[in-house]
């Protein structure tokens, strides 16, 4: 399945399928190409708890780690955590409880970027 990934919109969209694949919800591509000069996209999903978080994180990692995108941080997610950041600069991947989410609020903050919901088809 691994690979090389060609550019940042492949990258967005398969991460944000990972993350629907692994049950994180609200899961969310904003194109932000046209509204920020230092990305292309932010990939944003809701977890349920801090184990569900990180896993998550590791399924990320993977994914980057197959297909050569991997992140220019490296998350070291704590017993608590509330938000997980994957920088890849293309992609940047946000993995947050619901609190952090709501808290946040990146979707209204970005509002001009367009939004694009991933789920995964049943």
């Amino acid at each position: 399945m691994g690979g090389y990934v060609s550019n940042s919109e492949e990258i967005a969209n398969g991460v944000a399928n990972i993350m629907a694949e692994h049950k994180a919800q609200d899961v969310v591509i904003l194109d932000l190409r046209e509204v920020a000069g230092w990305t292309d996209y932010f990939v944003i999903g809701t977890c349920t708890s801090s184990v569900h978080l990180k896993g998550v994180s590791r399924y990320v990692e993977e994914y980057l780690s197959e297909h050569k995108s991997g992140s220019i941080n490296k998350p070291n997610p704590k017993e608590d955590e509330r938000w997980i950041l994957h920088d890849t600069v293309d992609v940047i991947i946000h993995i947050m409880d619901a609190q952090a989410r709501e808290f946040y609020e990146l979707e209204k903050l970005w509002y001009k970027a367009k939004a694009t919901k991933v789920a995964l088809n049943p």
